[in-house]
């Protein structure tokens, strides 16, 4: 297998063609150092097999941003300690160096001065003085204000605003960064060529009109500078450069600013070999305000959208060529590097769903496979919290979540074959329990074979798919079409009920009326609604349900009581959403609470809440998506140990992320 095989990167030797490419994980310290968390995370990846690990947007100054720092020599010993431990397992280190798009000095000043009139306001009032309270309390809150309007006005801006010394300035940290690395035994530094070098480098976000704008010589002359600042910074370390595209979406608009256009950037990479750039990585551009461009969820853009560009770089230099960007399987990865397409493969996302890529390919084991829905990835990134891939239960917590030895043999019974028993099962299974589940429909999944049904969703059975692989290599008696009798239940050592949950409709006059059905059905093709559909819910299920009702041909209006739809969808599957509801002129009546339903289905009477009016929706068929409710499980005469997980395990129902780990932590604890 060409994935397995090693390849030569500048001086370094690296064991397979598999890299971790950067990732902002949240797991850093507070002060940006690496502590245990990142430690565990990036060692669990080197134990999987992983050759070339890179640490996402470390910084070479002290930033307000939450994430890696490597600005202070005491930080030095907490990356030696990670390089070492991932030399353990032949996994090489890289820090992706990155200075942020505005004036870190600048801000950083303001926002100490408004933490210091916080700390002198607070005196004041132990001391009872309120006016120099009251005083110093209005200073902190508008040079607060003023700090953040700064930072979102550089982000813009700084591009052109900065001046070459600070330009200069920005460059010596980089080295002096470069320099802590390879003292702290690193084996090499990824140039972050988006942020501040891709805006510098782009011709949409670039206005200067010294020598760092205008021409393509002038705009690539900083980047240039840096790449040779490190070289002499760092000589002993790799160097791969990270070069943003700017793409094309379907209609023809740009996908990304902070980049080159495609001719620019094959010639770019031909100047970065040339000055010494040991790899290049191909990217998308990023700078749009939604990480969905550079980290496309589910069904967005085609597999490896960028590799046609990747394969216009490889061509047109010598050093290795790495691509990232759904790249999904092992099968996918190894036909780019077949195709001669470029010679590294960056499984991001997909090593945090199942860092044993390397060691399973290896193996001819069955991989988990990432479903790129980004529901605990980007938007955990998004939302500033750490990072956590929905299927895995050990994201973030490698020190101290993993699979325990059984406690000698136990027979385990599982009931229900949706995602929560299937985790239940292996995890059973891997811990060396003799396992039965039983599954009454004809098919495993549960819920996902709903959830699967709406536009761009298809790709969320990839999870029942895993399971469907690698139960029967675990030796796991899959009932399919059965119950599970009380005398079977009774003859194991535990019980293990995954029965998942049904959905329920609003309890209003009219509910029951013919043209009235349910989004469950809807989805799984039970029923075929008629014309005009009103759908009362906007919530994650009644808005996928919209879509596809939208998708074959239906007129859509939804009824949601909250002020928003979707909400908790992703950031980055969110816009995809109300693109199509545009385009389709779905109705959305937030606000709205439903009263009463009439005319055999074909009309809402309903309140819009903020003004207190009242309304009448029209349409031919209503569509209840207004949530679910656990199923309830008889265990009369069960005499064996009882667990519930997933959405018949608590008072509200569960996401995948839920029904997974409580699945996971149940099984793990038999």
């Amino acid at each position: 297998m060409k994935l397995l095989e090693r390849i030569k990167v500048g001086n370094l030797e690296l064991k397979n063609r598999i890299m971790f490419p950067p990732l902002t994980t949240g797991y850093e310290e507070r002060d940006g150092s690496i502590g245990e968390r990142s430690l565990n995370f990036y060692t669990r990846l080197a134990k999987g097999g992983v050759a070339y690990i890179v640490i996402g947007d470390v910084a070479p100054v002290n930033t307000a941003s939450p994430t890696p720092k490597l600005c202070d020599d005491r930080q030095i010993p907490t990356f030696k300690k990670l390089a070492d431990s991932l030399h353990e397992y032949d996994a090489k280190l890289a820090l992706q160096i990155f200075h942020p798009e505005y004036d870190v000095p600048g801000v950083g000043k303001m926002i100490m001065a408004a933490r210091m009139a916080g700390m002198e306001a607070q005196k004041a009032k132990e001391a009872g003085d309120m006016e120099t309270f009251n005083a110093k309390m209005a200073e902190s809150q508008k040079v607060t204000k003023e700090a953040y309007g700064k930072l979102h006005h550089d982000m813009q801006h700084f591009v052109n605003e900065a001046t070459k010394e600070q330009l200069e300035e920005i460059k010596k940290s980089i080295a002096e960064c470069a320099k802590r690395a390879m003292a702290a035994g690193v084996d090499a530094i990824e140039v972050h060529g988006d942020r501040l070098l891709g805006s510098l480098c782009s011709s949409v976000l670039n206005h200067r009109s010294d020598e760092y704008g205008g021409s393509f010589e002038n705009r690539t002359r900083y980047a240039l500078e840096v790449v040779k600042s490190i070289k002499e910074a760092a000589p002993s370390l790799m160097i791969e450069y990270k070069l943003p595209f700017i793409t094309k979406n379907n209609d023809g608009s740009d996908r990304g600013k902070g980049g080159l256009y495609e001719d620019e950037g094959v010639e770019f990479a031909k100047l970065l070999e040339k000055a010494g750039v040991d790899m290049i990585q191909v990217a998308q551009a990023n700078h749009t305000g939604n990480m969905g461009d550079t980290i496309p969820p589910m069904g967005d853009v085609p597999y490896n959208w960028t590799l046609p560009i990747a394969r216009k770089v490889k061509d047109a230099v010598n050093i290795p060529i790495a691509t990232v960007g759904r790249v999904v399987s092992v099968e996918a990865g190894e036909k780019i590097l077949n195709d001669g397409d470029a010679d590294m493969i960056g499984y991001g996302r997909s090593l945090l769903c199942d860092p044993d890529i390397a060691l399973k390919a290896e193996r001819g084991e069955p991989i988990r496979e990432c479903l790129n829905c980004n529901k605990g990835c980007v938007d955990a990134i998004q939302g500033r919290r750490y990072i956590s891939c929905v299927l895995n239960a050990e994201n973030g917590d490698e020190g101290t979540v993993f699979i325990k030895e059984g406690n000698g043999h136990k027979h385990v019974v599982v009931i229900g074959g949706g995602i929560g028993g299937l985790e239940v099962a292996r995890v059973c299974a891997k811990r060396g329990y003799s396992v039965d589940l039983y599954e009454k429909e004809d098919r495993l999944g549960g819920q996902i074979n709903i959830a699967a049904i709406p536009p761009r969703k298809s790709e969320i059975m990839r999870s029942v798919e895993y399971y469907e692989k690698i139960l029967p290599t675990l030796n796991v008696n899959v009932h399919l079409s059965e119950e599970c009798t009380k005398e079977a239940m009774n003859e194991a050592d535990a019980v293990i009920v995954a029965v998942g949950a049904h959905d329920i409709e609003l309890k209003v006059e009219g509910a029951d009326s013919a043209n009235v059905v349910s989004s469950w059905d809807v989805l799984s093709g039970k029923v075929k609604p008629n014309g005009h559909c009103i759908v009362i819910g906007g919530g994650l299920v009644g808005t996928e349900t919209a879509e596809y009702l939208v998708a074959n041909g239906h007129e859509v209006s939804i009824v949601e009581m909250m002020d928003k739809i979707a909400n908790g969808e992703s950031g980055t599957i969110l816009p995809l959403i109300m693109k199509d509801f545009a385009k389709a002129n779905v109705k959305q009546y937030v606000n709205t609470k439903v009263n009463k339903i009439e005319d055999d289905g074909k009309k809402v009477l309903a309140t819009d809440t903020a003004n207190n009016t009242d309304l009448v929706i029209e349409g031919d068929t209503v569509v209840m998506a207004v949530g679910s409710k656990k199923n309830l499980f008889d265990t009369e005469g069960v005499n064996k140990p009882v667990y519930y997980v997933g959405d018949c395990s608590g008072d509200r129902t569960a996401d995948i992320a839920s029904a997974i780990r409580s699945a996971y932590h149940a099984a793990n604890e038999i």
